[in-house]
């Protein structure tokens, strides 16, 4: 993967391009990373913005979406065939449609559907971003996340940072594309980007938080009930429903995105309970677009007639930690079991291995940086965050590595041990090697004291 030399014809051709100024066509890309119902606001999200790029009259053949799609016929679902992203909500599932589902949502899959390369797709539609030199690309991701890591259904899968990096390089480089704006939600979003993303891309980016924090799910059933059914379930995630439920209220002719940056950034730093800070990377350029410039078809412009989409959205948003909102829901489904059942029973199991996974990545990560590092140094060195700029990682195979010998010796991660990944990558940055960790994690997992 020879990045530096892609740079180099990346800025050769900017120079000498000459491409023709026709107009292009707009392109979505809407990706939920997760599967289960616990998970439900990320696929509640991405079925909300292919409803604001069809009202915006981009046709179907030009929206590309991925989602498991395990939810709206789920039997958990109160309303079959039915998905919210509000309290108040419409049904956001209607006529959303289904390229990539069930396995074939992966990041082989993304990367080729980014590339427009229809040999290297496994499933799903086909359908791939075949675009060309005038085209505007809107990409948006919404699931859990890790330190240089997005998450997908798989656990065994994850769209690490400088694979999607090398990705849009290539889509740069291939000259089939004019402008593309990137929304991620995600913990720890920034980090696939910050130190990693070039300018000359003209990519404009913007996360949900920064690279070491969490981001947040929200319409749990706190500040406004939720409907019957759904009081233990979270509706939507607090940057994603605030960055559409501006798009759903606003005109998109005239606002910028840097006006809808401001707005989402306040809404998503006031919202009550913890919060995270909303960012910018890549070429802030194109702030100055306005929203139609990639939310509107091309038939439309001059003759778009602003609509609102969704209820009137609630002025404040209640926080909760991405990494905790499972935990309402499985706590939520003990509580609901009658007293004494069988269906009780098996919610409790299933909340204690929750519970149990948890402990043992938390114990075993600990126990592996003492063993490494030292008592007293051992977690500072595991947690240290980098200036703002510098990337994660400077070997990413090292860090893909560390993370396989971990997996092999202590079990998955899975998704709440994400949340270690710059532990890995600090491991990576201190020097150790591959076959210390083994022997490390080896002794620390078959340990008796770890659950």
């Amino acid at each position: 993967m020879n990045i530096s030399y892609l740079i180099l014809g990346i800025v050769a051709w900017s120079q000498s391009s000459n491409y023709s100024e026709a107009e292009g066509t707009k392109w979505a890309v809407l990706v939920a990373g997760s599967k289960g119902y616990w998970n439900y606001r990320h696929q509640a999200d991405i079925c909300h913005a292919y409803q604001i790029f069809k009202r915006g009259g981009l046709k179907d053949e030009n929206i590309i979406v991925f989602m498991y799609d395990d939810i709206a016929y789920n039997k958990e679902n109160p309303r079959p065939g039915v998905i919210i992203n509000n309290p108040k909500g419409k049904d956001v599932y209607r006529g959303v449609p289904k390229d990539y589902t069930g396995e074939a949502v992966n990041s082989e899959n993304l990367y080729a559907v980014i590339l427009g390369n229809k040999t290297a797709i496994k499933g799903g539609s086909g359908k791939v971003l075949e675009t060309g030199p005038n085209d505007h690309i809107f990409i948006y991701y919404a699931d859990h996340g890790g330190p240089g890591v997005l998450g997908m259904p798989s656990e065994q899968d994850s769209v690490y940072a400088i694979d999607l990096i090398y990705v849009l390089m290539k889509k740069h480089a291939s000259m089939s594309y004019k402008k593309m704006v990137i929304y991620v939600e995600a913990c720890e979003s920034g980090s696939i980007f910050d130190g990693l993303l070039p300018k000359i891309l003209d990519i404009y980016v913007t996360t949900a938080a920064n690279p070491h924090e969490s981001s947040f799910g929200t319409y749990c059933g706190d500040v406004i009930p939720n409907p019957k059914g759904y009081e233990d379930t979270c509706l939507g995630d607090v940057f994603s429903v605030s960055w559409m439920e501006d798009s759903d209220k606003c005109d998109p002719m005239t606002e910028t995105l840097e006006q809808q940056y401001i707005s989402v950034k306040h809404r998503t730093a006031t919202a009550k309970g913890e919060s995270s800070h909303v960012m910018q990377y890549g070429n802030l350029s194109l702030t100055k677009d306005i929203l139609a410039d990639y939310l509107v078809g091309n038939s439309s412009i001059g003759s778009h007639t602003y609509t609102a989409g969704q209820p009137e959205p609630s002025p404040l948003l209640f926080a909760v930690d991405q990494r905790e909102a499972d935990l309402i829901y499985f706590k939520g489904k003990v509580r609901r079991a009658p007293e004494g059942s069988d269906e009780r029973s098996e919610a409790q199991k299933e909340l204690d291995r929750v519970i149990s996974q948890r402990k043992h990545v938390d114990q075993s990560i600990a126990a592996i940086g003492e063993a490494l590092f030292g008592e007293e140094k051992g977690l500072s060195i595991l947690n240290l965050v980098r200036p703002a700029g510098h990337a994660l990682v400077d070997d990413w195979d090292c860090l893909k590595a560390m993370v396989k010998t971990y997996e092999e010796c202590c079990g998955p991660l899975k998704t709440y041990g994400k949340k270690y990944m710059r532990a890995f990558a600090n491991t990576c940055n201190a020097g150790v090697p591959i076959h210390r960790m083994a022997e490390i994690a080896t002794q620390v997992c078959s340990s008796k004291k770890l659950i």
